[in-house]
């Protein structure tokens, strides 16, 4: 009887932890979730952006006053990230000819998702969520890897 309780324990328990792991195809489509947000911009591609973010996304940064010398924390939305995709680099002048695009997933629990996006002249911090069995970009916090740059 112990045998049987402890085996139905552990199959109960591998059951619960595979409904929840994350799978190869996870990792895969948070990855690109991570470049669809990067090469939008290098391709001029608002819609890349897009199929990336949810419609509440915020971008976060530090920003430092340039009279006053304060820092403050600086926000952008969705909205204004689709019109950047859309205009930032449509001279084809801001990005070298193969950009850096360095994508680590830190962290993947269930249905939420850190990764690290290692770019040419920043490094931008992600948080991505499953929302009705797609990932999408809800967080970003970024700086330039010249701190003083901001």
């Amino acid at each position: 009887m112990k045998y049987l309780v402890s085996f139905s324990a552990f199959f109960f328990f591998m059951a619960v932890f595979h409904a929840s792991a994350q799978t190869p195809k996870d990792s895969i489509e948070i990855k690109q979730v991570a470049l669809d947000y990067i090469e939008s911009q290098h391709d001029v591609n608002p819609e890349q952006f897009e199929r990336a973010a949810h419609p509440r996304m915020v971008k976060r940064t530090f920003w430092t006053n340039k009279q006053t010398q304060k820092e403050y924390l600086r926000e952008t939305f969705t909205d204004a990230m689709v019109l950047l995709a859309e205009t930032y680099n449509i001279n084809g002048d801001k990005f070298p000819e193969n950009p850096k695009k360095e994508v680590v997933i830190l962290d993947i629990f269930d249905k939420t998702a850190s990764v690290k996006l290692i770019a040419d002249d920043w490094i931008d911090y992600m948080h991505i969520v499953k929302l009705n069995g797609k990932w999408q970009l809800v967080n970003v916090l970024w700086q330039f890897k010249d701190a003083t740059a901001h």
